[in-house]
């Protein structure tokens, strides 16, 4: 019954765990446990029902029940596996490997495929961690269980890799020779057996696998190479294995037969195999050959880094003393070391403190006390302590050195180290003594050590020349050190200064520099030394070769005397470029190498790169100031470069201080160059004085060296280049030795033909010295040429001389073309030559130019030379046809064009003027000059062709009367014997106003033709000085010029009438005016004599007969227009109107005129209609003639002139016209600058508004053109005045003060010297500035000095009456200021209103004494005055003042208006005044008056808000800003009394478009108020 009941049970609870019922399926199972206490499958179930209710403990205690009542049934275990999986608690982890243990054991006989699956869970936990022993144990087992089942070869070899590929790892464990490295060896041998094909990729692999696991295993060093050799001889061209044993040859250090085999095997498979250059490295060091050791070793690290290879490397270059090298080898060495390798580390760390104390040098001594502090217990090792006290020598510190080494002789006295170490101590100190016995000892302690030998060696030769010379001493000790030490490089390069110096053997110094430079090629002594005596001897093969090596090594900024020497050397070949790249290297090194940059900049030089060379020189110059030849070389250069005058102030810094023959000769060489160019532009001068600066550092130079023919021939030279200039100029200071005179005088003033003599000896003298040289002939015999040109003009008549010059001139020149007929510059001069009056051999001449074109045909001078032939010859076909091809082959060789201007005057072209033109613009040319001076000159003469279209292109757009101007006072310059010359330079200058220049020329003239034979010119050159002589204004001395003459030409009648007139005869005027009348021949003639006898019947007062004669010239036949602009004159001056407006009719009934007679019809018109009171006429007619003729400067210059005075609300656009007429024409433009600062003035137009436009600078300019102008520096004052006004007005402090008196001064010293007829207006202004100067010293407070002003003038004229007026005006202010508010009484009063009166047309005197009235509260005595002025400017015509009358007059009437006086009195004035002035003019003021009198006197308001508005919104450039301001303020004012906000609203936006922040800030105040 029982059994059934607990199969029922286990049922039921297979059930409830199959339907997830795991609470039942436990009750079941509990039931169950109650009947049979041990049944298995029920603690199964209880397993399996607790784990899925997340109840671990109580499942594992039922899976263990299970277990120990049946442990070889798999179910239980299975669960508890299940179980361990799936919680993550780790005592269950724990437990997991025995449970997956027992299920192998259990599966291994019933389920193999389950066995291998809990085989690798079990592997899988193991291999985490790292049970090594049980992993293999465990793989075994599966690998045995696959050959129980007869598996295939390839799975099993899978399985085998697997196991291989997880026991990998163990061999990477400290603990070493376990269970598993056998197993896994034994997979590897198995695996391998198993693998086919053999030999295939995967055997390869295995075999590879299998000797890199051997060659971890130091144990299995007979298997790893038993390995290695069995897959060489399967796979010999793999390299595996044989890197393999390398690497096991290098880390264990055996370096025996099998490994140099396996080094030379892998470097056979692998050329560029590290470890094969590694290994045979380390063989080649410990086998003593350094050399290759560090080629390889060096090779092999580059690809493969391995600490041991560092510091076998660091070892080979420390054994060759590349101590520097060997540090940075210990220091990559300890950069790859790793940290278990403590021993290998610590043997780097102590070479590389040896290797940094023994590379010398105070930085290399720190980085080796540091390295010093890393090594382990190293104040207990003494060969460490004596490398620390070299290391105190590098830093300097020699008591710490001297310390130490004390301590250590005393702790070891037999170490050698420690005994060197105090005798360097010793040699610092300076103890040669001492040092000696201390390295003796040393050397007697270590007799094989070769660097104690050296220090002893090297101690004897710094010792004197006694020791170096004993053999016993420095040689025997220096060879002992090279022989123990062949490694030593400065052994030998001591050596080599022994065997050099000493022993004077220079093959063997040469082969010890050699050798010690290939031992150290960082040794720059040795390499130079090397080089230099290869060099020496001529092996510049060798030399080459050990400047190539250093050069191909070398780093940027190294190896300084290597590039410098073959820089050198190309410089010496002319491998130019190659040279300065070097010599750059060079520099890189040590850019402050002065001899470097010398170098380099030969180098430029000799490649023709100037620029870079003067940069290098000058660099060298500021290294090495002391160093003349950067200086010399630079001025050397900029005279090749023809900068002369930089070159001349180069040479003189060098000339100064020493007799230097190059700077010497190369300064003369300049200073006749710029003498040259000063000649070619005519300016003699200072051509002379060049030359004689020249010859004096010339002759200099000759005396330091008289053996140079090169210095005598410059000094000929430069004598022979005075024969350009005028004699009078060729004045020249030559030494006395040089001169020829026996004088105890240092120098003598020598003329042109002594000088030129001094050059003929010059030439001589350089001839003796070469006389084979042709150039120096050449040289002589156009000394020779130029001798005889100059003799006619030094000694008259004696023409044997000259001819006997000409001929030697001759031979000389023929000598040259014998000794060099190739030159055809000797050919051509004596072709010259042949040509002069004297020898005149014309077939000699023409056959030396053809020979000159045949040796070199594009020769444009001889080409010339042969047209000049021809010309001379009248063969004008022939000389145009020369003159045509050498203009082809030069176009700007000046002589062939005037040979073509000749040809076309003789034939007379029309291009005649062109073409002389064209060769003033090329140079200057003497007889370009004249013959262009003389075209002008010519269509000047001609009175009739002013209009034509030949005038306008010949004259004025080719600028031709400058150009002519400029030309011919350069040729009067150096040609001051040709009177036509100055005739033509004194009518130019009569073109160009320059009056004083012009006399002087004509003077010149009349002097010269009064020495010759020509009455003609001489008579009309007189007629001319006359003219000057009256322009200048010095008449009696014309009168004198023109009864010099015959007078029997009406120009000369009419010049000295004219003269007679300006000097006051006016009688003698007028009878010299009827003898012209009578010489007249033409009727226009007659009318212009007629004329000027009325302008002078007026001047004598005698108007009726003036007009008489004025009319008798309009009823000629040919009337001229003069006349009648003298009639309408006569009329405007005198108020006529009626006969200004008849003869201004007629004049312009006569057409269209030149442009100064519109000019004059303009100014006539607008003065008739001032006269009548027209005043906006005045600027309308001007616009009008400038709209008609907008070409003309003058009518521009006239509408500037009228507007300020007439219409000044156009005063801007005046300034704008007054800057047209200076944009158009010079002449007019200095006068209309005056006039458009004027305007500017006239509408206030200051710098606080316009800081580039304004009156000041306007008026400074004027000041500048025209400094001679009073009127220019009246507005200069008036604009400061305007400067400062504008200042106090805007709050900020004036910058002109105290210039009242300065620019009064000056004004009144300019008046002084204008011409007489200006003289009374140039008066009055020198009134208004001392009026000026007064207002101005009034506004700064200046009282005290207005006064004395004052009273300074009134000392000289006491009747003056505008001073008067001004010192009333300055004691009423200062009246005021004494007692403000004061009242006047009446004697006061009558003093101001009499100096008033003494001025009756001084409308502003009239305007302050009405100011004066009003400030007294005399309102009615105030209308008065106003009307007084009133009344005066209606007489005087001036309309501005009137304009300003009516103003004052209307702002002194709405004073009473405005403080509410009754009764309509001031009302209707106020209305009377603003009408009037509106009736003149458009004046926003006057409508601004009306308008605050409709809004003071509540008349209309509509009335008053339009007026107000009118003033506001209507835009208009003449309505002032403070006229807008008021306008606005006011109406405001009024819309918030009639609270009309959307009005204010509109004001409120215009004010802020305007930027009116003061009527913003009165509505606040408003709307404040209000509420």
């Amino acid at each position: 019954m029982s059994n059934k009941e607990v199969k029922a049970a286990l049922k039921s609870a297979r059930e409830a765990i199959k339907n997830k019922e795991y609470k039942e399926a436990l009750k079941h199972c509990k039931t169950v446990l109650k009947l049979e206490k041990n049944n298995y499958n029920a603690w199964v179930f209880i397993g399996l029902a607790a784990s899925e209710l997340e109840q671990p403990d109580q499942s594992q205690t039922a899976y263990k029940k299970a277990v120990e009542l049946d442990p070889d049934q798999l179910l239980a275990w299975q669960g508890l596996a299940n179980l361990y999986e799936k919680t993550d608690q780790w005592d269950f982890k724990e437990e997991l490997p025995n449970v997956y243990q027992k299920l192998v054991d259990l599966y291994a006989s019933s389920d193999k495929n389950k066995c291998c699956e809990v085989i690798k869970k079990l592997s899988d936990i193991y291999c985490s961690d790292k049970e090594y022993d049980k992993l293999a144990k465990v793989w075994i087992q599966l690998v045995q269980l696959k050959e129980e089942d007869a598996v295939d070869k390839k799975e099993l070899v899978q399985l085998l890799q697997q196991m291989i590929q997880l026991l990998s790892n163990c061999i990477n464990e400290e603990e070493q020779d376990c269970e598993a490295e056998k197993h896994l060896i034994s997979a590897f041998e198995k695996a391998m057996v198993l693998i086919e094909p053999v030999p295939g990729e995967e055997h390869r692999k295995v075999s590879s696998d299998y000797i890199k696991c051997l060659s971890k295993l130091p144990h299995e060093e007979a298997k790893m190479k038993e390995a290695c050799r069995s897959m060489l001889a399967l796979y010999p061209s793999q390299s595996y294995p044989l890197e393999i044993l390398c690497s096991h040859y290098l880390n264990t250090g055996n370096m025996d037969e099998d490994a140099a085999s396996a080094f030379t095997q892998l470097l056979d498979l692998v050329p560029n195999s590290g470890l094969g250059r590694l290994g045979l490295g380390t063989i080649a060091l410990q086998e003593g050959r350094y050399t290759d050791a560090i080629k390889d070793l060096a090779q092999g690290l580059k690809t493969t880094s391995l600490t041991a290879g560092w510091f076998t490397l660091a070892e080979a270059q420390f054994k060759v003393h590349r101590y520097s090298d060997s540090a940075t080898s210990c220091s990559q060495g300890l950069n790859v070391c790793s940290s278990e390798d403590k021993k290998l580390r610590v043997k780097l760390l102590t070479l590389k403190f040896e290797a940094l104390v023994r590379s010398k040098g105070e930085k290399t001594a720190d980085e080796a006390f540091e390295t010093f502090s890393q090594i382990p217990e190293a104040d207990k090792d003494p060969m460490l302590l004596a490398l620390k006290g070299r290391g105190y020598l590098n830093k300097g510190q020699i008591d710490q050195a001297h310390k130490l080494s004390s301590e250590l002789v005393a702790s070891n006295p037999s170490l050698g180290q420690a005994l060197a170490l105090e005798g360097l101590v010793h040699l610092a100190e300076g103890q040669q003594q001492l040092a000696e016995q201390s390295f003796l000892k040393a050397s007697s302690q270590n007799p094989d050590s070769g660097e104690y030998f050296f220090l002893l060696g090297q101690l004897y030769w710094d010792m004197g020349e006694e020791t170096r010379k004993d053999r016993s001493k420095t040689h025997t000790h220096l060879l002992k050190a090279a022989k123990l030490d062949p490694h030593l490089g400065c052994a030998f390069r001591y050596l080599g200064h022994y065997y050099r110096e000493v022993a004077h053997d220079n093959g063997r110094a040469q082969g010890c520099y050699k050798k010690a430079f290939q031992l150290n090629s960082d040794d720059a002594e040795s390499g130079a030394a090397s080089v230099d005596l290869s060099m020496g001897q001529g092996d510049m093969d060798t030399a080459l070769t050990i400047l190539q090596s250093v050069i191909e090594k070398a780093t940027p900024g190294s190896a300084k005397w290597a590039w410098m020497r073959r820089g050198l050397y190309y410089l010496k070949i002319g491998e130019h470029q190659k040279a300065i790249a070097d010599l750059q290297a060079s520099l890189r090194a040590d850019p402050d190498d002065w001899v470097c940059w010398e170098c380099l900049g030969e180098a430029y030089l000799n490649r023709r790169s100037f620029t870079a060379a003067l940069k290098a020189f000058g660099k060298a110059h500021q290294l090495q100031p002391s160093s003349i030849y950067s200086v010399y070389q630079a001025a050397a250069i900029k005279q090749t470069l023809g900068k002369y005058k930089e070159a001349v102030a180069e040479y003189l810094q060098i000339t100064t201080h020493q007799d230097y023959v190059p700077a010497l000769k190369g300064l003369g060489e300049c200073q006749l160059s710029l003498a040259k160019s000063l000649l070619e532009d005519c300016r003699d001068g200072g051509a002379i004085d060049l030359i004689q600066q020249a010859i004096e550092n010339l002759f200099r130079a000759v005396q330091l060296r008289p053996d140079l023919s090169c210095l005598w021939k410059l000094l000929g030279d430069a004598c022979t280049a005075v024969s350009t200039v005028s004699p009078k100029r060729a004045q020249v200071v030559v030494p006395t030795l040089l001169s020829g005179f026996d004088s105890s005088m240092q120098s003598h003033i020598l003329n042109q033909a002594q000088t030129l003599k001094v050059g003929e000896r010059c030439y001589v003298h350089a001839l003796k010295l070469m006389p084979e040289v042709p150039s120096l002939w050449y040289d002589l015999g156009l000394n020779y040429y130029h001798q005889a040109a100059c003799l006619p003009s030094i000694t008259e008549g004696d023409e044997n001389s000259a001819c006997q010059d000409l001929e030697k001139a001759q031979q000389c020149l023929k000598k040259a073309t014998m000794m060099d007929s190739s030159n055809h510059t000797f050919w051509n001069a004596l072709g010259v030559i042949s040509m002069i009056k004297g020898l005149g051999n014309y077939s000699l001449a023409q056959h030396c130019f053809i020979k000159s074109i045949q040796v070199e045909p594009n020769n444009v001078v001889a080409w010339t030379n042969l047209g000049a032939l021809y010309l001379k010859k009248d063969n004008i076909e022939l000389a145009h046809e020369a003159f045509k091809i050498a203009q082809s082959l030069e176009p700007l060789y000046v002589n062939c064009w005037i040979g073509q201007a000749l040809i076309a005057e003789s034939v007379g072209s029309y291009d005649t003027m062109d073409l002389f033109r064209h060769t003033t613009e090329l140079s200057t040319h003497t007889e370009g000059v004249k013959g262009y001076a003389y075209w002008v000159c010519s269509i000047l003469l001609d009175q009739s062709n002013r209009d034509t279209e030949l005038y306008s292109y010949n004259i004025i757009q080719m600028n031709a009367i400058s150009a002519a101007h400029v030309a011919l006072s350069k040729y009067t310059e150096r040609i001051q014997s040709d009177p036509d010359a100055f005739i033509m330079l004194g009518y130019l200058n009569e073109h160009l106003q320059l009056k004083r220049q012009a006399l002087q020329a004509y003077q010149r003239a009349v002097e010269l033709l009064q020495s010759m034979s020509s009455p003609g010119e001489l008579t009309f050159s007189l007629g001319s000085y006359g003219r000057a002589l009256c322009n200048s204004g010095q008449w009696e001395e014309a009168v004198h010029a023109y009864n010099s003459t015959l007078l029997q030409e009406l120009s000369d009648l009419v010049g000295l009438a004219l003269a007679y007139c300006r000097a006051g005869l006016f009688s003698e005027s007028s009878s010299a005016y009827e003898r012209a009348l009578a010489v007249a021949s033409t009727e226009k003639e007659k009318a212009y004599i007629l004329t000027a006898l009325a302008m002078l019947q007026h001047r004598q007062g005698n108007l009726d007969s003036a007009k008489t004669l004025l009319f008798k010239c309009s009823a000629l036949k040919e009337p001229v227009p003069e006349s009648l602009l003298c009639l309408c004159a006569l009329g405007l001056v005198h108020g006529d109107t009626t006969l200004a407006a008849a003869a201004l009719t007629e004049l312009l009934k006569q057409g269209s005129a030149s442009g100064t007679v519109v000019e004059q019809h303009c100014l006539l018109t607008c003065t008739l209609l001032a006269l009548q009171g027209n005043y906006s006429a005045v600027q309308r007619e001007a616009s009008r003639a400038v709209h008609r003729n907008p070409g003309n400067p003058s009518l521009w210059a006239l509408l500037s002139r009228v507007v300020p005075q007439y219409y000044p609300r156009k005063a801007n656009g005046g300034a704008v016209a007054g800057h047209i007429a200076c944009l158009s024409s010079m002449m007019q433009g200095k006068r209309a600058l005056l006039y458009s600062g004027v305007n500017q003035l006239a509408c206030g137009r200051h710098s606080g508004e316009d800081s580039h436009r304004n009156a000041l600078k306007t008026m400074q300019r004027a000041t500048l053109l025209c400094p001679d102008d009073p009127a220019t520096w009246a507005g200069l004052m008036a604009a400061c005045h305007t400067e400062n006004t504008a200042c106090y007005l805007s709050g900020s402090a004036p910058h002109r003060l105290s210039l009242q008196q300065i620019l009064m001064s000056v004004v009144s010293e300019k008046v002084h010297s204008v011409e007489e007829i200006e003289r009374p207006l140039a008066q009055s202004l020198e009134g208004w500035v001392l009026q000026q100067a007064v207002a101005g010293l009034m506004m700064e407070g200046q009282l005290d000095k207005a006064e004395a002003l004052c009273t300074q003038v009134l000392n000289v004229s006491p009747e003056h009456p505008a001073v008067m007026l001004s010192l009333r005006q300055v004691q009423y202010q200062r009246l005021l200021m004494a007692n403000e508010g004061a009242i006047l009484v009446d004697p006061v009063l009558e003093q101001l209103n009499k100096a008033v009166m003494m001025n009756p047309t001084n409308l502003g005197a009239w305007h302050w004494l009405a100011e004066v009235y009003r400030s007294q509260g005399l309102l009615v005595q105030g209308v008065m005055a106003y009307r007084q002025s009133l009344q005066i400017a209606l007489q005087l015509g001036m309309h501005s003042f009137q304009v300003a009358s009516l103003l004052r007059l209307a702002l002194l009437a709405l004073g009473p208006c405005m403080a509410g006086v009754p009764g309509n009195d001031w009302k209707e004035l106020v209305m009377e005044a603003t009408t009037e002035t509106l009736k003149l003019d458009a004046s926003p003021v006057a409508l601004l008056f009306q308008a605050l009198l409709h809004y003071v006197t509540k008349m209309a308001a509509r009335e008053t808000r339009r007026l107000l508005e009118r003033l506001v919104y209507v835009p208009s450039q003449d309505v002032p800003v403070t006229v807008m301001q008021v306008a606005r303020w006011y109406l405001l004012r009024h819309l918030h009394a009639k609270n009309d906000q959307e009005l204010v609203d509109v004001l409120l936006q215009n004010a802020k478009k305007n930027e009116d922040q003061r009527l913003l800030e009165f509505h606040s105040l408003l709307n404040n108020s209000s509420t």
